[in-house]
């Protein structure tokens, strides 16, 4: 009898953990830069995430290629010049969610990992708010990276339009993942 029970449980535990699982059903990813001549803004709605809230695991997945400017010329400059994204395509962070109690409703919450742009990788802590509701979730941060950092070069003759320091802000919507998605 106790035999059955522990196997019983076992399996219940088994498929908790299996529905703990989220991948990202619509993605916003906005980067802003304040510069003394010139703001430059860029939108991008292709990134994926997942997230398995049994480990407290979380994976994006940023193509550099999809930002969206106002001007053509920027994009241009972005993609060849500055993120060289035919020689690195995708942005990552991969880390673990941390102070967050994983229970319904709204609340603020951090992770820890590593986030790689432009070949180079920096741990980071970014912190942010969780919204888990009726088995959705939506995540949404805003963080700040310096460009010297991920080393991404601004020509001097460039250094008032660019700024050295770019806002990011993230919004993820999440669905229940399953393996046929």
């Amino acid at each position: 009898m106790i035999r059955n029970l522990l196997i019983f449980i076992l399996i219940l535990t088994s498929q908790i953990a299996i529905s703990q699982r989220f991948k990202s059903s619509q993605s916003s990813v906005m980067f802003y830069s304040d510069a003394p001549m010139e703001d430059i803004k860029a939108v991008n709605e292709s990134a994926t995430s997942l997230i398995d809230l049994g480990k407290k695991a979380i994976v994006i997945v940023v193509p550099i290629k999809s930002f969206e400017f106002q001007k053509k010329l920027m994009q241009e400059h972005f993609n060849e010049n500055y993120l060289e994204s035919d020689k690195y395509p995708n942005a990552t962070f991969k880390g673990k969610i941390i102070d967050w109690s994983g229970n319904e409703g709204v609340s603020e919450a951090s992770a820890q990992g590593t986030l790689e742009i432009h070949g180079v990788s920096q741990d980071v802590s970014l912190s942010g708010e969780i919204n888990f509701q009726n088995n959705k979730l939506n995540i949404s941060t805003t963080f700040t990276i310096r460009l010297e950092d991920y080393d991404i070069k601004i020509p001097k003759a460039l250094f008032y339009n660019i700024a050295e320091e770019v806002e990011v802000t993230a919004k993820f919507e999440y669905k229940p993942y399953e393996k046929n998605n």
